[in-house]
């Protein structure tokens, strides 16, 4: 047979394990926050964009539609070659970057929007600076060996990466890791909650007992704990005294 629970159940198993819920979600902001504030490297993006255009060689009435597309189309190309050894050895040697041409090509990013003949390549780094130059000489090194690799001449840059004075990172966003935690610790706490409530097995109240065993319930014993006992003491004491006033009181009165 089937077993359901109820929306009752559930807002109870919650209320339960509220504490530990909490408790997690807490725990969870925390560690995002202390993360993304000391232990993740801020790094930062530059960019710089070039069109890609009709041919110098031809003249304005020589231009049309199918030129375009032809370019449009290059541009898939454009954007593989940019990241090849071919022009990133380059980068490296001009720069003197400390690393190779692999984690260049990562640092990288080319994208175009559809249909548009403007690339833009963008430089992500830990030093601002250093994503601007990388990004610049790349796309200055891309457009002067262009001509020899493809025989075209049809790359002009459009506007060149700049670093500002106040420029933020792209990464981390401590809000964002921070809101993410908290989402996350809030389903871990209520996953583990529902988790510990399926495994607790005990026998808690009378009509468990009805409906696992199928065997009505005679009597129950009550806990008593230390508490109950000092109270149960006190107010028997109290009791035990007011009969005894009680008792002077009729003999007085005799």
């Amino acid at each position: 047979m089937e077993e359901t629970i109820s929306l009752k159940e559930i807002f109870e198993v919650i209320k339960k394990r509220l504490t530990m819920i909490i408790g997690l979600i807490i725990a969870a902001a925390v560690l995002a926050g202390l993360i993304s504030y000391f232990i993740l490297t801020p790094t930062y993006e530059s960019s710089s964009q070039f069109i890609v255009n009709q041919t110098f060689d031809q003249t304005e009435s020589d231009v049309n539609v199918n030129d375009i597309r032809t370019n449009v189309e290059m541009i898939n190309t454009y954007n593989v070659i940019i990241k090849s050894p071919a022009i990133l050895d380059e980068v490296v040697e001009e720069l003197n970057l400390p690393y190779g041409t692999k984690t260049l090509s990562d640092k990288l990013q080319v994208s175009s929007e559809q249909d548009s003949q403007v690339v833009t390549v963008t430089v992500t780094d830990p030093d601002a600076e250093a994503a601007t130059n990388i990004a610049n000489t790349t796309v200055d090194i891309f457009q002067n060996k262009i001509p020899d690799i493809m025989n075209v001449d049809n790359v002009s840059v459009l506007s060149q990466a700049e670093t500002l004075p106040d420029q933020s990172p792209v990464a981390p966003k401590p809000l964002l890791n921070i809101a993410i935690a908290i989402v996350l610790g809030g389903m871990i706490g209520v996953g583990l909650a529902f988790l510990l409530e399926y495994m607790d097995n005990t026998v808690k109240t009378e009509e468990e007992i009805e409906n696992k065993l199928g065997l009505p319930v005679l009597g129950t014993i009550p806990h008593i704990d230390e508490e109950d006992l000092r109270s149960a003491r006190m107010a028997s004491r109290q009791q035990s005294m007011g009969r005894g006033d009680r008792r002077a009181t009729q003999k007085k009165s005799v």
